[in-house]
């Protein structure tokens, strides 16, 4: 093989990075004093942006979520700036209405999102109509995402099989989409699955594809090798300190792999020294939110059961709470029925955290004698059609009584919510008119409104202060 490939590489060290290692705390003043040299690497994409970041940003670390993305624009003018959407979940925990979607959509465009990654956590693309629409809208590009979920250990069985992947892949791309990216949260995907799967892809649509892993089962790193192999596009790698247990591959060890082989990055191995230096130097500040039960780089668990290690320390937390901890692996055995029965969701945020609620309400009280809101709401439709048919008794018991009504509605879920802007306004009435803040409460009404008040209150006292000054 004697062509070249240009390898588009995607770097997650101000986003997936943090958000996987250290609960998604870093702050905004610590990623400004690498920017520039980030900038200067020669990445395709750097995703800097959504999943977590937007809620933790205001709720724990006190800072507006849009003034990073500003900032950063400014001091890396040359990559492209990349966010995580969840379709119609945007970056909150529920689905909004079309206004909110489309204003948010314009608002990140505007204020420097390139590239915007969207996936939805049941994969179902009619989750993806607004978005697709207003980024196109805003001009920018689409990258649509399919949640890789399995319910073997390998690629295959009756709903995660390749004619599975193809089809959706094919409906992404006639939706519009300008790239596609396989988005493998739970780093579960094997390197020769990994291998066919691409392959079969770059077959069977035109559009470039990516894929995103996490180094969780320590299959990572030969995942993205294989794919390169079978002639993938793009890769997610996070710079060394930030990279491997539950983050990305690291870029660095890539570099060497792929050095004076058709696939040679072009990057300069010694531009890293001094980001790694700089990032080993604030790690001590993060070290509280790094998961330190164990030692080892690799979680066994997900090579045996494919629970993504986020999931089980909420399932610890909560059996911890109801002192019942000795019975964790009766809840690991609950959660493979309880998904089936479910319809086989991937384990990505949200359905992830609603399967192993249920799973343990279903150990500790008995099956579905007690049912969490978000069960109820799943049932009837509100999260869209889930991978495979759900398991009908379960959901006549899980409905019964529910207020929206016994019946499932089969419609995209987004039709049946009403505008959500005009309360969000009248909400901050005389406190903000910024579309930003309209945001931050659409989004996330208790938390954001507390922000957004304490926001206005720092700002007054700041400006009486350099008026006395």
């Amino acid at each position: 093989m004697s062509h070249k490939k240009q390898i588009k590489i995607t770097d997650t060290t101000f986003r997936d990075g943090h958000q996987s290692l250290f609960a998604t705390r870093m702050t905004t003043e610590d990623m400004l004093p690498i920017a520039e040299k980030m900038d200067s690497i020669g990445f395709y994409s750097m995703e800097v942006w959504g999943g977590a970041t937007f809620d933790v940003a205001t709720r724990f670390l006190n800072e507006d979520p849009w003034e990073r993305i500003s900032l950063l624009k400014e001091r890396m003018p040359n990559t492209r700036l990349q966010m995580l959407l969840r379709g119609q979940n945007l970056v909150g925990y529920r689905h909004y209405a079309d206004d909110v979607v489309e204003a948010f959509v314009e608002k990140a465009a505007e204020t420097g999102i390139d590239i915007f990654r969207v996936f939805d956590a049941v994969n179902d693309e009619r989750n993806f109509i607004t978005t697709f629409k207003s980024i196109k809208k805003a001009g920018k590009h689409i990258q649509g995402g399919l949640s890789y979920a399995l319910t073997e250990r390998r690629l295959g069985g009756p709903i995660y099989n390749l004619a599975y992947y193809i089809d959706k892949a094919r409906r992404i791309e006639d939706m519009g989409a300008d790239s596609f990216v396989i988005k493998d949260m739970a780093g579960i995907i094997s390197p020769y699955d990994a291998f066919d799967l691409v392959s079969a892809l770059k077959q069977s649509i035109t559009i470039p594809v990516h894929l995103h892993t996490h180094y969780t089962s320590g299959m990572a790193s030969m995942a993205l090798l294989k794919a390169i192999e079978a002639g993938v596009d793009g890769v997610d790698t996070s710079v060394a300190a930030f990279s491997m247990r539950s983050s990305q591959p690291s870029i660095e060890p890539l570099i060497v792999t792929l050095q004076d082989t058709p696939y040679d990055l072009g990057l300069e191995l010694e531009s890293f020294t001094e980001i790694n230096k700089y990032l080993e130097g604030i790690i001590p500040e993060y070290i509280p939110f790094a998961d330190n039960t164990r030692f080892s780089t690799i979680d066994i668990g997900v090579l045996m059961h494919q629970i993504p290690g986020g999931m089980i320390s909420n399932l610890v937390g909560q059996l911890l709470q109801a002192r019942a901890l000795h019975r964790i692996n009766e809840v690991y055995e609950e959660i493979p029925r309880t998904r089936k029965e479910m319809g086989y969701p991937p384990l990505v945020t949200p359905t992830s955290q609603i399967i192993g609620v249920q799973a343990v309400m279903n150990v500790l009280a008995g099956r579905y004698k007690m049912v969490s809101r978000e069960v109820k709401d799943y049932f009837y439709g509100l999260y869209g059609k889930p991978p495979a048919a759900v398991d009908e008794e379960v959901r006549k018991k899980v409905l019964k009584g529910y207020e929206r009504g016994e019946e499932p509605i089969n419609t995209r879920p987004a039709d049946i919510l009403e505008p959500e802007l005009p309360k969000a306004r009248e909400a901050l009435r005389g406190i903000s008119d910024r579309m930003e803040d309209i945001l931050i409460y659409a989004l996330y009404p208790m938390t954001g409104l507390d922000f957004i008040k304490k926001s206005i209150e720092a700002q007054t006292i700041a400006d009486l202060e350099n008026r006395a000054a």
